[in-house]
């Protein structure tokens, strides 16, 4: 027996190292100067003067923590408000604002399922859709991805008195589109509530970027819940549940990452409240996001995306990565996609669109993309030959 009890980890480091899957972090500078089409900064609003002013002012006068969880010292008049702007902006009835993306979906997952309850998830659900249908207690069915026919036949069959449906509204590997307005349909048909996770949809689908759900004249409806991040669009940090008011106070009595956790930091609301109201004043603002994407694609040389993701699948881990690192020492950071994000073999880089990128970028973007994906296709072909 070793007396290390954790020399296992050496050994799964070094088989990750072995499939080019080790990750490392990488300290970033507060002015880069290289082009940006990795982070989810979609309308380029991060940096931008009233957003960072409403972090500055929210801090002023609340100070750098909310001090607890929102049901004990945690809950400002700044919460309540971007609660009601939040809930206005996508046409729900309320919101209830959560520390992040992540904790919104497992607090809102876990209290509506639970025992005597079929969860139904989209194959291709995030990461935080999948834990939360683990933690959920509930019997959890994974139907193909975007396949409404598989959803209708699981709620068809179930036995259980609740059923519960889960997908991205916008995936955010492919950047591809759920059926929302299917999808309700069938829900509505079986009783079951449909909740859609809008991380990649506010702020970029939508009249104005008030989501895919908005879009496809799903406001509103009381069995519909959505969730988001205010880390995407709105350049800040964070998690909503929108909803009806039922579905709200029922997750203040029961949501435990809502219960247990501290609240949002006064500054994270303060810049999405300051980043919604520019979205908007400038509603042009996400189809511009769009265009940029499609601008992308087309440099790329894959499809026109529905959404500011561009996925350029690669294959093989290591491939993927080193083309990620080519583009980085030409001065372009792109996201690198590896399994456990997607399948194997699936490999990409993963592109994402800003709504203020600038002709300049563009032709920049078009000359390093070229070159590193020349390379990185050259030696695909290589290996598959």
């Amino acid at each position: 027996m070793t007396t290390d009890p954790l020399s296992w980890l050496n050994e799964r480091a070094a088989e990750r190292v072995e499939a080019g899957l080790r990750r490392r972090l990488r300290v970033r500078e507060p002015s880069a100067p290289a082009i940006d089409l990795a982070s989810n900064d979609y309308l380029g609003l991060v940096r931008h003067p009233e957003v960072v002013a409403g972090a500055v002012a929210a801090v002023r006068r609340w100070g750098a923590g909310s001090t607890g969880s929102r049901l004990v010292t945690g809950t400002t008049a700044e919460h309540a408000a971007l609660e009601a702007e939040l809930a206005e902006f996508v046409g729900a009835e309320a919101g209830l604002v959560f520390a992040s993306g992540y904790a919104a979906n497992l607090g809102a997952v876990t209290a509506l399922a639970g025992r005597g309850t079929l969860v139904v998830s989209d194959a291709g659900s995030h990461a935080s859709l999948v834990d939360a249908c683990r933690l959920s207690r509930a019997r959890v069915e994974i139907a193909a991805h975007r396949d409404v026919a598989a959803v209708e036949r699981l709620l068809a069959e179930r036995t259980e008195e609740r059923a519960l449906v889960l997908t991205d509204s916008v995936f955010s590997a492919d950047g591809d589109l759920a059926p929302l307005a299917d999808l309700h349909r069938v829900c509505r048909a079986y009783g079951a509530v449909l909740l859609v996770d809008e991380a990649h949809g506010l702020g970029v689908r939508g009249n104005g970027g008030r989501g895919l759900a908005h879009e496809q004249g799903l406001a509103g409806e009381p069995d519909l819940v959505i969730t988001a991040t205010l880390s995407k669009a709105l350049a800040a940090q964070g998690g909503v549940v929108l909803a009806d008011g039922r579905i709200r106070d029922h997750l203040i009595d029961t949501a435990r990452t809502f219960i247990f956790d501290t609240g949002l930091a006064p500054a994270a609301v303060g810049a999405a409240r300051a980043a919604l109201g520019l979205l908007r004043r400038d509603p042009t603002m996400a189809t511009g996001v769009l265009d940029r994407a499609a601008d992308i694609a087309r440099i790329a040389g894959v499809p026109e995306p529905d959404s500011a993701v561009v996925s350029v699948v690669l294959g093989e881990a290591q491939l993927a990565y080193d083309a990620a690192q080519a583009c980085r020492e030409r001065g372009l950071d792109v996201g690198c996609f590896r399994p456990p994000s997607v399948p194997p073999g699936t490999s990409r880089l993963r592109l994402t669109a800003r709504a203020n990128l600038t002709a300049a970028e563009l032709d920049t973007i078009g000359v390093v993309l070229g070159e590193v994906l020349a390379e990185a296709r050259g030696e695909r072909a290589e290996v598959m030959v």
